[in-house]
């Protein structure tokens, strides 16, 4: 790499090879070189040091969370954010009703998520294609088992939601890195199981109490969970991560109640 002299006169020369001058001490010309082999460069005019005491420690707020979609907000308010672009596989599973999914893909594709839905009832996503562009900006719907390969990658990343009813079949196109799957199911099935078990996030709408016992048996769920799942009030979901739970309100924007109505569990 051809550089200018050191000594300002325009000279070229070259990193490796310049000649100390005349009266310049040989251990400066070394200190010199070794800057230059680390990659740092010449030393810089001296600026003071950014501090900050301790008492001044609990003036800062630092945002600090997971980007990604707001899916509501938690027991105290706080909004509730799940990570769905991820460089890993990721599956989440939703025991509960159509309306909580499609607020999900509308906020993934807000996020510049594509959003590629499989479902057996097409008219039901019907609305949600012609609102966001008749499947060219970000939401596309496809027959069960068609969902062709969606090219994923962190500069693009896809959910595709699974809407194929009580028994969706192995799917075609699966979870992985920055693909993330998000499988509907309406009640606690005999499929459900299986699918709990590869899941990374589990959410749970009202169901009935037969149900939340046999739930309670696949995932572990305590005896309070247990009796609040078949009480929950439209648009609350409990949400189950490993050993994490927590209870969450989806609220809908004006824009989502004036294309999918209020909050509901049934469809």
């Amino acid at each position: 790499m051809t550089t200018r002299a050191a000594d300002g006169s325009g000279a070229p020369g070259t990193t490796g090879g310049a000649q100390p001058s005349a009266g310049t001490p040989r251990s400066s010309v070394r200190r010199a070189h070794g800057l230059l082999r680390t990659g740092f460069g010449l030393l810089g005019p001296r600026h003071g040091r950014h501090t900050l005491s301790v008492d001044d420690l609990d003036t800062l707020t630092l945002p600090i969370g997971d980007d990604g979609v707001v899916i509501g907000v938690d027991a105290e308010g706080q909004p509730a954010v799940l990570g769905l672009n991820r460089p890993t596989p990721y599956d989440v599973v939703l025991i509960g009703g159509l309306w909580t999914a499609q607020v999900f893909a509308l906020r993934a594709a807000a996020t510049g998520a594509r959003v590629a839905v499989e479902t057996g009832r097409a008219q039901a996503w019907t609305q949600l294609v012609h609102a966001m562009g008749g499947g060219q900006n970000g939401l596309a719907v496809y027959d069960v088992g068609r969902v062709p390969p969606q090219g994923a990658s962190a500069g693009t990343p896809v959910l595709v939601v699974r809407d194929c009813g009580m028994r969706p079949p192995r799917g075609r196109v699966v979870s992985g890195p920055w693909q993330s799957v998000l499988t509907l199911l309406p009640y606690l099935s005999p499929v459900a199981p299986r699918l709990l078990r590869q899941a990374r996030l589990v959410g749970v709408q009202r169901i009935s109490p037969g149900e939340a016992e046999e739930l309670s048996r696949a995932i572990a769920l305590p005896r309070s969970d247990v009796e609040a799942l078949p009480t929950l009030a439209d648009g609350i979901t409990l949400w189950c991560a490993d050993r994490d739970r927590q209870y969450v309100m989806t609220q809908p924007t004006d824009a989502e109640v004036g294309l999918l109505g209020t909050p509901r569990r049934m469809d």
